[in-house]
């Protein structure tokens, strides 16, 4: 009896993913309208939707980086039918908060990445610095006195200036703000000498003349900056700093649900029309697979705790 109890429940769980979705589903994004995470999941929502045959309906869960809605995500049936776009917040949040109560690691499902968004080291116009082995060089003769501003305490901006003076044996002193907008208007103001924003948030102050891109953050030049070098290539090897947007659910996805989901995101990235978009907004698509995916959180969440454990930061 037991064994048929056991063969019942395997063949319904079967049947149950091979036929998913059969109804709506809720997408929780740890943010407000008009957010990253919002803007690039709202690029691929209509298309994976159209290809899965249901509507992937957006709830905003915004607070704590993220770690509201990765919080209700988490306690979410593995069903498939809750799943979360989630940031930078995600894998960064365990290196500065001692009480999450998930593990970013253990307790999710990864869905695939949807897009990686590089920050860009970025100064004011007078400061003495036309690139970054100058920038380093007065940080070094200057220490504690360059600031840099940041979208918060925790933030990837933050944290890409706590690995900067890691790796470049300056001191430089953060400045945070509530988000990355105002730090942007002190630093074209002269009131900060430089800062981290997004490759798309800085631009088109860099067109204009009001700032000066020295580098950006990403493991390879984004598309949207191919001129560009990046802070490895600058000369400050392991600089590398980004924002990786990605789908996941709360832990023991059916493995239909994973490659159903997993298909119809690879299916859009490739997309003309979906790239375009994505470059449009600073943003590199990737699409890759589940299990590169969950390898690239790995990585991501060991490396912040890392980089804060050396930088003697202390975890809230």
């Amino acid at each position: 009896m037991q064994i048929l109890l056991c063969l019942i429940l395997f063949y319904g769980a079967l049947a149950q993913a091979q036929i998913y979705p059969t109804k709506p589903v809720r997408v929780i994004i740890g943010g407000s309208p008009a957010s990253n995470a919002d803007i690039f999941f709202r690029i691929v929502a209509t298309r994976m939707g159209a290809i899965m045959g249901q509507n992937l309906v957006v709830d905003y869960r915004p607070g704590a980086g993220g770690a509201i809605g990765a919080g209700i995500t988490v306690k979410s049936a593995a069903d498939g039918y809750t799943i979360m776009m989630v940031a930078a917040g995600f894998v960064m949040n365990p290196a500065l908060t001692r009480s999450l109560p998930f593990n970013p690691v253990r307790d999710f499902t990864a869905l695939g990445l949807v897009a990686d968004v590089p920050a860009g080291l970025v100064v004011h116009p007078s400061l003495p610095a036309a690139d970054l082995k100058q920038l380093i060089a007065l940080a070094r003769a200057k220490p504690g006195q360059l600031n840099y501003g940041s979208a918060g305490q925790g933030s990837v901006s933050h944290l890409a200036g706590v690995l900067f003076d890691l790796l470049a044996k300056t001191k430089t002193v953060h400045v945070p703000y509530k988000s990355s907008a105002p730090s942007l208007v002190d630093l074209i103001a002269g009131q900060i000498e430089f800062s981290y924003p997004t490759v798309s948030g800085a631009l088109q102050h860099v067109r204009s003349g009001k700032l000066r891109l020295l580098a950006q953050t990403g493991a390879k030049r984004s598309a949207l900056l191919k001129d560009t070098p990046t802070a490895q290539e600058a000369g400050l090897s392991g600089m590398v700093v980004n924002s990786g947007f990605g789908l996941v659910g709360p832990g023991g996805l059916p493995r239909g649900v994973i490659e159903t989901t997993n298909g119809a995101l690879a299916r859009v990235i490739q997309e003309p029309a979906i790239r375009k978009a994505m470059m449009g907004n600073g943003a590199d698509p990737v699409g890759n697979t589940p299990e590169q995916h969950d390898a690239y959180i790995k990585a991501e969440v060991a490396k912040w705790i890392r980089v804060v454990n050396e930088a003697g930061l202390k975890a809230e």
